[in-house]
């Protein structure tokens, strides 16, 4: 499936959403889309995030080198030792807030 091909069928405000998130990774360097079947990877050297629509709603999956406590944190689990993920729920553009880039941040950093 294509990056496109995850946007059918879901409220605009869901492409939206993800455009905003994806301006905010490409202001810290490179970064390609992966699409996958079920999610699309944003890439650094190796994946830092992972987005999963749904129809009113991203699932954002990011990278951690600590546990990251938030009312925000929908899940958040620990993979090794210094390496953990925490998903979020995004649901408009304006949820890309200084918090959320902060944590993409320092995703992309270990990533890179």
């Amino acid at each position: 499936m294509n990056v496109d091909g995850h946007f059918d069928q879901k409220d605009v405000t869901v492409r939206a959403t993800y455009d905003a998130l994806l301006r905010t990774v490409k202001r810290f360097g490179k970064v390609v889309e992966d699409p996958k079947k079920t999610s699309i990877h944003l890439v650094a050297t190796t994946a830092f995030a992972g987005v999963v629509t749904r129809r009113s709603k991203l699932v954002l999956n990011i990278k951690s080198p600590v546990e990251v406590t938030s009312p925000r944190v929908h899940k958040c689990e620990r993979l090794s030792a210094n390496r953990w993920h925490f998903e979020i729920h995004l649901s408009a553009p304006g949820e890309v807030d200084r918090e959320v880039q902060a944590w993409l941040r320092r995703a992309y950093e270990i990533s890179g």
